[in-house]
Parts: C-alpha cells; structure tokens; sequence
C-alpha cells in the first residue's frame, strides 16, 4: 500500500509550476467538496486534516483557491467567529474538468480491463475510502 501510494504522489507533473499549482487548488477544492459531501463544516483545521497538512499550508491552499475564484470563505455553520470554505461555481466546473481528466488516465492505465474489471476495481477503491473516511471519524 505504501508503494501505491507514494508511486502516485511523485507523478511527474510536480516538475511543472503550471501544473503543479494547478494541482494544489484541484486538491484544497476537491477536498471542500468531499467534507461538504460528508456534511462537515470545511474550516481550515478540518480542511488541513483532510489533506493531511499542517493548518498554516491549508491556510495558504485556501487562500490561493480564493484568489482563483474556486471557492468562497463564509462564517461558520457552527460557529459566527469562524471561517468555512465553499466550493464556488467556477470550483465545481475545475473539479469537473479534472474529474474527467482523472476518467480519461484510468481509461488510459486500465486499456486492456473488462469493464468489469474496472467497475471492480473503481468500487473496491471507493469501499476502501469510505471504511477509511468511517473509520478515521
């Protein structure tokens, strides 16, 4: 699991500014988008938990999203004094397109799997993290 895991985190887009930052708001963005799913206020510590970062890297991550339009800073749901971050409608279209860029490179590393096979593995992956998400709650 280790190796999978690092495999995928050293892709070689990090040698490209462009695509790196691109990268970065794709991950703060998709990372709003995933706690709100769950129905968790997305504050900068839970946001910093989510991606596994220290809050004062979350912070800048949800600062340069801002500047980019991709979301928005709001009162907290929970508490007036603090601040939750939204998904914008502009954020939703950048996930879109990365979602659709993700479908294309699985569709490119699986050419040769049965659609079964991908639906398969597609669904064990999406179970892995939602025990994960369950169990770290």
């Amino acid at each position: 699991m280790f190796e999978f895991v690092r495999h995928w985190s050293r892709r070689d887009a990090a040698d490209d500014d462009q695509i790196a930052e691109n990268g970065r708001l794709v991950l703060v963005t998709e990372a709003v988008d995933a706690l709100s799913r769950r129905g968790v206020d997305a504050s900068i510590s839970t946001i910093a938990r989510e991606i596994g970062i220290d809050q004062s890297g979350a912070s800048r991550l949800v600062k340069d999203a801002v500047t980019a339009e991709l979301l928005v800073l709001e009162a907290g749901t929970s508490d007036r004094r603090r601040r939750s971050a939204r998904v914008t409608g502009t954020g939703q279209l950048h996930l879109e397109c990365a979602h659709a860029w993700q479908e294309q490179v699985f569709e490119r590393l699986t050419a040769g799997w049965s659609a079964p096979k991908r639906r398969a593995f597609q669904q064990a992956m999406t179970e892995l993290l939602e025990r994960s998400n369950g169990a770290s709650s």
